[in-house]
């Protein structure tokens, strides 16, 4: 079956153009310049990008990925795909390791329908001193060994592996997680910038939510954002909600790690999608308000009720990109780090016709995922 998209702006690694594209058998088998060949599915004007990515993700639609829950679980991919989110990685949070074994064989199975592009463990190897909403009771310190049970677990889903460091053992766990093809991120941490340093030699690529959980950037003692930052080798997540990262803080990441090194992030939980109220993320009680959602105890953030598109369109209108520098780092940057970038992140040929179409004001009008209408425009 082929479908033609016409009079579309499209959003391609070269820039932005009016023209068309093609969709055979849930691929792009053509993109043009200029009124389309043949007649097709006018979207009069309207912006194509391609799917969103995010890497880092708790859930939604009232459902949250480390409860393990697939029917749930499904319900948190639904809402975020109808924001424009095509492919989502499911991000779980410190537990006991048996919970997280759990959760990770009960998710595996999405993995394997298509529905999930992997699993995250954010925890339970993480510093007290910055472990936000994670329970410090269940905190442990890494364990090359261990983890490489939670990795069997998933069956070859897992995909990234959050850690501190500077704890004992973070050097050995990160290698065992690149021995796995398992990508480490540093993040939750209290490491100075020399332990930051020696983590990502030992092979992390990855700022888990940078700026947060992390000490600030200092002058005399930089800490590990400025190792972060200026590391070539990493890639740093911002979430983009105006809560979590200040515009300011944000452009800052962005002059100098640029669209190569910098994805955002939403890292939402249960009550994306849902409104104001009593939540739960992981063994944590998370009160949501006004859209912001803070531990009960403590009031610590406890992830965030974004969706990706309000975080392009913020990186758009607060924070001064480009469409095409917004395009990269909400879809081609996230999935060069999960390595499927040669499927998904952008509109070329032969790639999948993961597709989001814009109105002017940088709304979701439509969604597509491998060819067919989440939602149709």
């Amino acid at each position: 079956m082929s479908l033609t998209l016409a009079d579309a702006r499209i959003a391609t690694p070269e820039g932005v153009h009016d023209g068309w594209l093609t969709i055979e058998d849930g691929r792009i088998t053509h993109v043009g310049h200029g009124p389309a060949p043949r007649a097709g599915h006018s979207l009069a004007g309207r912006l194509v990008v391609p799917g969103f990515v995010d890497i880092h993700n708790h859930g939604g639609a009232g459902g949250s990925f480390p409860a393990g829950q697939q029917d749930k679980a499904r319900d948190a991919v639904a809402l975020h795909e109808s924001h424009g989110t095509t492919t989502m990685v499911a991000s779980l949070v410190t537990g006991t390791i048996e919970d997280i074994a759990a959760a990770t064989a009960s998710l595996a199975d999405l993995c394997e329908e298509g529905i999930l592009a992997g699993i995250h463990f954010e925890g339970p190897y993480i510093s007290k001193a910055r472990c936000g909403a994670h329970n410090p009771k269940l905190l442990r310190e890494p364990d090359p060994k261990e983890f490489g049970e939670l990795v069997k677990a998933g069956r070859g889903h897992v995909r990234m592996l959050t850690i501190a460091a500077e704890l004992p053992g973070a050097l050995d766990t990160i290698r065992a997680a690149s021995a796995e093809g398992v990508i480490a991120a540093l993040g939750h941490s209290d490491a100075t910038y020399e332990q930051t340093i020696a983590g990502i030699d030992a092979g992390a690529s990855v700022a888990t939510h940078l700026y947060n959980a992390l000490p600030p950037l200092g002058h005399r003692a930089p800490g590990p954002i400025a190792a972060l930052l200026e590391d070539e080798r990493v890639t740093v997540e911002l979430i983009n909600d105006g809560v979590h990262v200040h515009p300011a803080m944000l452009r800052l990441a962005y002059a100098v790690a640029g669209p190569g090194r910098t994805a955002l992030i939403t890292d939402a939980m249960a009550a994306t999608g849902m409104g104001d109220g009593t939540y739960v993320l992981g063994s944590m009680q998370v009160d949501v308000s006004n859209g912001v959602a803070r531990l009960a105890e403590g009031g610590s953030i406890a992830g965030s009720t974004l969706t990706m598109d309000v975080a392009f369109r913020r990186a758009v209108q607060q924070v001064g990109l480009s469409i095409a520098e917004a395009v990269e780092i909400s879809s081609l940057t996230p999935a060069r780090v999960l390595g499927v970038a040669d499927q998904v992140g952008s509109i070329a040929v032969g790639k999948v016709a993961d597709l989001v179409v814009l109105n002017d004001s940088l709304e979701v009008a439509g969604v597509m995922k491998r060819g067919d209408w989440i939602t149709e425009p």
